[in-house]
């Protein structure tokens, strides 16, 4: 049985690919456990400076596993066991100090929606579809879209997205800032890793200490928020990176983090 996530590190970027293609790329307990554990190896390795999470096959993700879902519908304990292992999962990688890019290519629908909702920046195919279609089926969201998505799109346009069940294109996706960039599905992997290897010569400690503040600080009220930036950019400017940073600024050259 091959690995349900694939890891490797290039040129300063960790690439996780999910790998059941002939699955769509269905999250099971072993995929989520995989893709928790690849994020605790590529966060150790100091060469890695982003994340970047794509999908073998045609498809991105089309959700849960429903196989195991269904086998244990009739225990509530487990069905808990799951869907709490999966809000982990989440969690984990929207947590990551590493930014974390996703490249999203044919279906991206209900859980492969919300994992997609956990990176920081999304790179779609121009034939990628997004959707939250559990509605359709009578269930619920349970990876976090029902929070997540109305904090990213406002709450109008995740309420009717979770009501209706509709499939986005990828371009009505951008519009509404569910994602970044819309490419060729030729050229989407190629793209997604050009902005990845533009994040690698950034200092890693800066890239993580602005999401730390961007993520943190949206949960605060503004004041406390900007407290937040101001306490950290103290901090900061005490360190090796912004040494280097206004050194290379002042010398009109090219920094080079450490």
């Amino acid at each position: 049985m091959s690995a349900p996530v694939i890891i490797q590190v290039q040129d300063g970027i960790g690439i996780m690919s999910l790998n059941r293609p002939d699955k769509f790329n269905c999250l099971s307990f072993a995929a989520h456990e995989a893709i928790q554990e690849a994020c605790s190896t590529l966060e150790a390795d100091a060469s890695v400076r982003a994340i970047l999470i794509r999908a073998e096959g045609e498809h991105f993700c089309t959700g849960a596993d429903l196989q195991e879902i269904t086998g244990i519908m009739d225990d509530a304990a487990a069905v808990e066991r799951f869907m709490s292992f999966g809000h982990k999962t989440m969690t984990r990688i929207e947590e990551s100090p590493l930014p974390v890019v996703v490249a999203v290519q044919g279906l991206c629908l209900a859980g492969g929606l919300e994992l997609m909702l956990t990176a920081d920046v999304c790179f779609a195919a121009e034939g990628a579809r997004f959707g939250d279609q559990h509605s359709r089926f009578g269930l619920l969201p349970g990876w976090g879209a029902s929070q997540r998505l109305p904090r990213l799109i406002g709450m109008r346009r995740a309420l009717d997205l979770m009501y209706s069940g509709r499939w986005l294109g990828a371009e009505e996706a951008r519009l509404i800032g569910l994602v970044n960039y819309v490419i060729s599905d030729a050229a989407l992997s190629e793209e997604a890793m050009k902005y990845c290897l533009e994040l690698g010569v950034r200092a890693r400690s800066g890239l993580s200490e602005m999401k730390r503040l961007a993520r943190t600080g949206a949960e605060m009220p503004l004041t406390d928020a900007l407290q937040l930036e101001c306490d950290a950019v103290v901090h900061h400017l005490q360190g090796t990176d912004a040494a280097e940073g206004i050194a290379a600024f002042r010398e009109r050259r090219k920094p080079s983090f450490k």
